[in-house]
Order: C-alpha cells, then sequence, then structure tokens
C-alpha cells in the first residue's frame, strides 16, 4: 500500500493518515497528543512526519497557552493533498482488500468492523469514530 500510495501521490500511508486525520478535525485541528492517540502512533513518531509535513507546507504547529501543549494545523495546501490523494488510496485498498472479497464477505467485514468499534469505544470509555 505504501509503495502504491507514495507512486500516485508522493506520501505514505501513515502520512496520509495523518493529513486525513487533521482534515476530518474541527478547524483542521488538533493537539498533537490527541493525533498520535487517532493515529495510533507514538508522539515521536508522529513529531516526525509533522515535521515533514510542515517541510512540504502541508502543516504547522503551534505551542498553545498554558499546559494544553501543542496544535497540528492541516495548511490549504494539505488539505488539497488529501483531495488530490484520496482517489488513488480509495483505489489501492479496493484494489487490495475489497476485490477480493465478494458482496457477502464485504457486508460482513463491514459488521464486523462496527462491532469492534462499538466494543473498543465501551472498553476505552468513549464512541467509537
Amino acid at each position: 500500500m505504501d509503495t502504491d500510495l507514495q507512486r500516485e501521490s508522493g506520501v505514505t500511508h501513515f502520512e496520509y493518515w495523518v493529513l486525513t486525520l487533521l482534515s476530518e478535525a474541527p478547524d483542521r485541528r488538533l493537539q498533537m497528543s490527541e493525533l498520535a492517540h487517532r493515529a495510533n502512533s507514538s508522539l515521536s513518531r508522529l513529531s516526525h512526519v509533522v515535521s515533514k509535513l510542515e517541510r512540504m507546507g502541508w502543516a504547522t504547529r503551534t505551542a498553545t497557552t498554558g499546559r494544553r501543549g501543542v496544535l497540528a494545523e492541516l495548511t490549504d495546501d494539505g488539505h488539497q493533498k488529501v483531495v488530490e490523494a484520496a482517489p488513488g488510496y480509495m483505489d489501492v485498498v479496493r484494489r487490495l482488500v475489497f476485490d477480493g472479497l465478494d458482496a457477502e464477505q464485504t457486508a460482513a467485514m463491514a459488521d464486523l468492523g462496527e462491532t469492534l468499534a462499538d466494543h473498543l469505544g465501551t472498553v476505552l470509555g468513549r464512541t467509537a469514530p
């Protein structure tokens, strides 16, 4: 998936995921700690990726006042990158995952995903995204 996404869009799967998470956040920004949590990443790994996204002009970081930490924010160019990369990403996912499933298997996978998300939300004490 990484190889195809890098060839098509110039980003890794993880970079695309971080850009997507920011694009879906209110005002296209999240605290770095929350972004790391949502991306299932260490803060260190996320920091390296956000540094790269900053160099590309796709994200910025801003220190907040008090003990709130650092905010990562998607720039307009970063949002455009997500929009441009999305069709290629969906094509890769479709080819690698869904093309190998029939309609019944796809429905079963969707049901399983919803069940797992609900369970994780309960176990972790929050609603699943």
